[in-house]
């Protein structure tokens, strides 16, 4: 219990809500939604993607808020409530050090990308390879294209060059040399040093946020989380007022109902409103875990995900008319100029602000926008890292000085872990470990969750826990959801993609997507055999009393709000308030309280003269009668703020 009181708390509940949506929002929100969006039917995909809000994504984000507040520790430590089943909150923090170790490389690539916006001519404007000299030219001449092999801006030869193979120079700027490609995984070539120090700098950065755990992370939400919107806001606004924004924004939202008929579809609706509330990879659990037992979980479950949804859907307003922009210019369509993932982020719309006046100032508003996008998120995914590694052994991290260095040597381990993927090949691996991570990992993580905590321990017990917290039990909507819709949505969803999955060649590398799979998953079954072996079978079906017992936090917290009833202030400035203490004799908190509220009052009545205030101690069945006659103003509001 000692352990517990010294266990952070979020300094308002707002910063616990700031800091879940700029978890949630993040770089995908940028690039994944509009794209996907564009592929599966425009506006269509809007009815897939809220159905999968509404039955997946909301319920399995309540339900971790939930557990993780109930629980009150991290990801590794909470499993008292089925001890047999801790390996998947080590499946959790596997998998969450492997994305933060990538994710950390993405936005190392904004950063470069920031820094190089800091002049007058973008640099991916300018044309430095024979394969962009023809892009954008209209009907050239065979003439004009001999001419060029010869007799061009680059002053040397290009005998290769073709109307039809021609390439952006924001792409060969972002491939040649932001990544300085190799292209294929094989070949690994040298280290980036640019995009090394970007990295290094990206980590030192989290760390100097998270050096004070929560307390700091709460503070820093309150810019990471907001300012991305007003950036957001700016861009929409000068992006709506560019030539063709109107067909871009049409292209986005019109939609064709022919594609609601395929599975791919709402296959893709599912997976992208499970991972972009970043579910099932402790981060909710952690986050929830240092608010306060009786905060009403079930409300914050709702506005976030919501909040998350339509950033996406804001954000694709951004995209879209900046790519009618862009094919305007081009007189291409606009299926021409999109593509999805990374590509939509670092080639197609720096090209595009390029194209804009004042292009320096958008790109660096995009990219800091960008930047902050990618920090939110990591932010919360290392200090989950950090909260279930400390929670797990709070003995030895009982000290700030050990946490600290704890902190910074994770920092640290997560920078090496990243260099492989900082390689002038390593973005194949980079590709190769993201798509093993975004497939069936969080998925089985998600299932067993809802097999441990609602079939398990029961949606009976979890029900009650919750009405613990909330006051009131779960809405008949989360039964519902909880006990039949979503576990078969994510059983269909593994499914699926289990029979979509198609290995690509060379072998080696279908073996590497697979054992990074295996790293993360087999926790569940190993931990669950060592622990069911050592025990027993029959012990898994039961939650330990340190659970059970948490219960009991409701009415304590309850009698802590009602160990004195507020005073009142009379409407003359005269001190005329009655309070009443219960008092808890095993209590030292509240006995510290009263004294120090007596000696406050006592102060009072030997400074001031004739009105009496009532002090009543219910338990003992005594009135004190304190004299606080011509007491100043700021002298009860000493007392106030010492009570």
């Amino acid at each position: 219990m000692a352990v517990e009181e010294e266990r952070g708390k979020w300094g308002r509940q707002l910063e616990f809500v700031l800091t879940l949506i700029g978890f949630a929002v993040g770089l995908g929100n940028v690039w994944r939604f509009p794209y996907l969006c564009f592929k599966n039917g425009g506006g269509a995909f809007l009815i897939p993607y809220t159905l999968s809000l509404i039955f997946l994504g909301i319920p399995i984000f309540a339900m971790e808020c939930a557990f993780g507040q109930y629980g009150g520790k991290g990801p590794l430590s909470i499993w008292t409530i089925n001890p047999a089943f801790k390996g998947l909150g080590i499946s959790m923090i596997v998998g969450g050090a492997i994305v933060i170790a990538y994710y950390s490389i993405v936005i190392a690539w904004g950063l470069r990308f920031l820094v190089a916006s800091f002049t007058s001519e973008l640099p991916w404007l300018t044309c430095r390879d024979c394969s962009c000299l023809l892009y954008g030219v209209k009907n050239a001449t065979q003439e004009m294209v001999e001419l060029l092999k010869t007799n061009n801006s680059l002053g040397i030869h290009c005998p290769n060059i073709s109307p039809n193979q021609t390439t952006s120079p924001s792409e060969l700027y972002f491939v040649k040399e932001i990544l300085a490609d190799t292209g294929s995984m094989e070949n690994i070539g040298g280290i980036q040093w640019e995009i090394l120090l970007c990295n290094l700098f990206s980590f030192v950065i989290t760390f100097l946020v998270l050096v004070k755990g929560v307390e700091s992370l709460g503070k820093v939400s309150y810019f990471s989380a907001v300012f991305p919107y007003v950036l957001l806001t700016i861009l929409l606004v000068r992006c709506a007022l560019l030539d063709g924004a109107y067909d871009g924004v049409l292209f986005y939202l019109t939609p064709d109902w022919s594609r609601l008929k395929t599975a791919e579809v709402w296959s893709d609706a599912a997976v992208q409103i499970f991972f972009s509330l970043s579910a099932c990879s402790g981060g909710l659990v952690a986050m929830s875990s240092y608010n306060n037992f009786n905060n009403n979980i079930i409300r914050d479950a709702f506005v976030v995900p919501i909040v998350n949804c339509l950033t996406s859907f804001y954000a694709g307003f951004v995209i879209f008319s900046t790519l009618g922009y862009m094919a305007k210019t081009k007189g291409v369509p606009i299926a021409d100029v999109t593509k999805g993932g990374p590509g939509l982020a670092f080639i197609v719309y720096p090209e595009a602000l390029g194209n804009m006046p004042v292009s320096s100032l958008w790109a660096i508003l995009f990219f800091f926008m960008l930047c902050l996008l990618g920090f939110s998120s990591l932010f919360s995914s290392a200090e989950t890292l950090m909260t279930a590694i400390i929670d797990e052994f709070p003995h030895f991290f009982r000290g700030r000085k050990r946490k600290i260095l704890f902190r910074l040597s994770l920092c640290a381990l997560e920078f090496l872990l990243g260099i492989p993927m900082i390689t002038q090949g390593g973005s194949h691996l980079l590709d190769l470990v993201d798509s093993a991570m975004i497939g069936f990992p969080l998925l089985f993580i998600g299932l067993f969750e809802y097999i441990v905590i609602i079939y398990i321990y029961g949606y009976r017990q979890f029900a009650a826990d919750v009405k613990a917290m909330v006051g009131f039990s779960p809405f008949i909507y989360f039964k519902a959801t909880w006990t039949v819709i979503s576990p078969l949505l994510l059983l269909a969803i593994v499914i699926f993609k289990a029979y979509e999955q198609k290995d690509e060649p060379p072998a080696w590398k279908s073996l590497l997507y697979y054992l990074i799979l295996l790293f993360v998953v087999m926790w569940i079954p190993v931990y669950f055999f060592y622990y069911s072996c050592k025990n027993g079978l029959w012990e898994i079906m039961k939650p330990q009393k340190e659970w059970t017992d948490r219960r009991k936090l409701a009415e304590k917290e309850i009698q802590m709000e009602n160990d004195y009833e507020m005073f009142l202030v009379s409407k003359d400035g005269f001190c005329n308030f009655e309070m009443t203490v219960h008092r808890k004799r095993h209590s030292e908190k509240t006995q510290a309280i009263e004294e120090n509220i007596e000696n406050s009052l006592d102060r009072e009545t030997h400074l001031t003269g004739s009105d009496n205030c009532a002090f009543t101690n219910e338990e003992d069945g005594e009135n004190k009668h304190v004299n606080n006659g011509a007491a100043s103003h700021g002298h009860r509001e000493d007392v106030v703020s010492k009570f």
